[in-house]
């Protein structure tokens, strides 16, 4: 066995060289100010939270306990598992903490061995007599190939990039996860919704069909004019719009939220109307506190990114000062494959090699300034990010603050159509009214009930997104797994 000789002066520089490899010239990295408000702007009409710690909460609320349907989490748990869009967003942080592990192992030297066997044949011309015509020589060995001694953190620095980039794509897989709960959440809705005006649709149209018949036979012997007939007639014929357009719709929304699942849906799970889903929501506290909007998954993603940047100002700056690599290698070499081994056949190589930049043409000040301006850019994307998601809270407070009185009001003028409805009717049939003014009541409590589906799926909706907003939608919950 072959021993490295190195002198004691050499292993202190050796030490001295460890010990700078710590250094680092990345800057400190400090989170911006928050831009927004410490509160958020609810109306006073808005249901006020308890407590801090129920604001809190609001956000770790698992999907399983928020959505209390059963058919729903089902539907939810086909598309967390199946989903196309959350698998390449899971597959981008493999990817990405692989990247990170190629970059973190840029900081050890890679030991590789080699063996190798070369073999020259000597022109008749140029070998001395008695020569041989061909020359072999056989080696091994162990060694390490230009690896850099990291005195500036250069390398630390590209390590720490690599680290919070991996870091922003597990968040930004943690967006695509509440993301999709809420987008397969307010289809599910949708499609419910469309099936109550789909059966309301129906309704009226066998309802206006019979009206008409009706009015079909009062005319064949004349007690009917054919101005009421053909006004009976437009009520039919709206409602086969409605019915036309709705059955299309609820094909639709079935198709969309196939595409979300990823995968065949068993009708079974499907939605036959909204009222099933009235109570599957719970109501969320209101009053948060901005603070909250640090734990979105899409904040914390720019906040990783805007740290990744920070980090390659280091690396920017390092390249302005000397970088030394060491290459060596250590072995065994002979002409005779079976000497191979023997005493006095063993080699080494120590080759240390220092590059400083002395002229470059600007370009090492030029990516300096291009890293600290990539680093703006983050500081400006992550206060984006910030107000953004500020705004999306308050506009959900906003909406969640008016829409229980929009749906009392709603159901109010169902209510009193109905009854307009009734007594038009009453009145026709005594000969009081035309059939005009059934026909207006008619339409009339048609419009009211349509918009108070409407009404109610807004509402839901506005609970999902106050929900999926405040970072809801990630853990499972308590409620299971």
């Amino acid at each position: 066995m072959t021993r490295l000789n190195i002198t004691r002066p050499t292993w202190i520089a050796l030490a001295c060289v460890a010990t700078l490899s710590g250094c680092s010239l990345m800057p400190a990295y400090e989170r911006p100010a928050s831009p927004v408000p410490a509160a958020y702007p609810v109306a006073a009409s808005a249901p006020a939270a308890t407590s801090a710690a129920t604001s809190a909460e609001a956000g770790d609320i698992g999907w399983r306990e928020f959505f209390a349907d059963e058919h729903l989490r089902q539907v939810l748990a086909l598309a967390l598992a199946n989903n196309r869009d959350l698998r390449v967003a899971a597959l981008n942080i493999d990817k990405a903490r692989a990247q990170y592990r190629v970059q973190d192992a840029a900081l050890y030297p890679a030991v590789s061995a080699t063996g190798s066997q070369s073999a020259t044949r000597t022109a008749d011309t140029l070998r001395a007599p008695g020569n041989p015509e061909i020359s072999r020589q056989y080696s091994v060995g162990v060694g390490v190939s230009a690896w850099e001694l990291d005195l500036f953190g250069r390398v630390r620095s590209l390590g720490a990039q690599a680290l919070q980039q991996f870091l922003a794509t597990e968040e930004a897989r943690r967006s695509t996860h509440i993301s999709l709960v809420a987008e397969v959440a307010n289809a599910w809705l949708t499609l419910g919704a469309d099936q109550e005006r789909l059966a309301l649709a129906q309704r009226t149209l066998a309802s206006q069909g019979e009206s008409y018949r009706l009015s079909q036979r009062s005319f064949e012997v004349g007690v009917t004019s054919a101005l009421a007939l053909r006004q009976a007639q437009t009520s039919v014929d709206s409602a086969r719009v409605d019915v036309a357009r709705y059955t299309a719709q609820v094909a639709q929304d079935r198709n969309a939220l196939q595409l979300l699942v990823g995968s065949a849906l068993p009708d079974g799970l499907l939605p036959t109307n909204l009222a099933d889903a009235l109570n599957a929501l719970p109501e969320l506290p209101g009053g948060l506190p901005s603070a909250l909007l640090e734990r979105r998954p899409d904040v914390l993603q720019a906040e990783h990114q805007l740290k990744a940047a920070n980090a390659n100002i280091g690396a920017a700056r390092a390249a302005f000062y000397p970088r030394i690599s060491l290459t060596a290698s250590a072995g065994s070499a002979s002409s005779e494959l079976s000497e191979l081994f023997r005493a006095g056949s063993g080699t080494w190589s120590f080759i240390p090699q220092v590059s400083l930049p002395i002229f470059d043409g600007g370009a090492n000040r030029a990516n300096l300034d291009i890293a600290k301006i990539d680093r703006d850019i983050g500081v400006a994307q992550y206060e984006k990010a910030i107000q953004t998601a500020f705004r999306e809270v308050s506009d959900a407070l906003a909406q969640r603050s008016t829409v229980g009185d929009q749906l009392e009001a709603q159901q109010s003028l169902v209510d009193a159509t109905a009854e307009s409805d009734r007594l038009s009717r009453a009145r026709f049939s005594r000969g009081v009214d035309s059939y005009l003014a059934v026909l207006d009541s008619q339409r009339s409590l048609y419009g009211a009930q349509q918009n108070l589906i409407g009404t109610r799926l807004s509402r839901m909706s506005n609970l999902v997104t106050l929900y999926k907003v405040l970072g809801g939608g990630w853990s499972e919950g308590r409620a299971g797994g």
